[in-house]
């Protein structure tokens, strides 16, 4: 496995235990606070519930992408995905936490199968369009540490966010209008 890789897989495990370490520590009250005003307004432990599904489909569409496909479909709504699966994901704090160790410890053995030719592999998102296999994998870890200072922010706060990329960054990083 080249550094590269070694890198990913290292920044998986890392950053998966942070998530877990963050998430044992909440008090029981904050994992039914509104994190988000927009959509459906998640709650912390709908937060943890999209980690699980996010990376997941990551895991399916990414395998199909080492297979000769193509990732995600162009046509696939996103948002729509997202608050249609967190919806079927009610479950107790324990569950969810046993339920992202087991997903994670996944995509870190889905990284063992990988080769330095893979990560240039491009593969299709139906937010950020084409990317090579390695951004996404980056973006795995980045995008739970996005949300979880999300969560801080709201627990500090008080009350709910915003969920856009200028009030997380204070600018527009999102992919341009097609």
């Amino acid at each position: 496995m080249d550094d590269e890789l070694i890198h990913i897989r290292k920044r998986l495990q890392d950053e998966g235990e942070k998530t877990i370490a963050y998430f044992n520590a909440l008090e029981p009250e904050d994992w039914e606070r509104q994190v988000y005003i927009t959509g459906f307004g998640w709650r912390v432990g709908d937060i943890l519930a999209h980690f699980i599904s996010a990376e997941k489909a990551y895991q399916y569409y990414l395998q199909e992408v080492i297979k000769g496909g193509s990732g995600a479909p162009t046509s696939m709504d996103i948002d729509q995905f997202n608050e249609a699966e967190v919806a079927t994901m009610k479950e107790p704090p324990e569950k969810l936490l046993e339920d992202y160790q087991r997903v994670r410890q996944d995509t870190i053995l889905m990284t063992g199968d990988l080769d330095d030719s893979d990560l240039s592999k491009i593969a299709n998102h139906p937010w950020f369009d084409d990317r090579e296999i390695g951004w996404y994998l980056k973006l795995i870890y980045r995008h739970n540490t996005m949300h979880r200072m999300d969560i801080r922010k709201s627990l500090k706060r008080g009350a709910p966010l915003p969920h856009t990329d200028i009030q997380r960054t204070g600018r527009q990083i999102n992919p341009p209008e097609k």
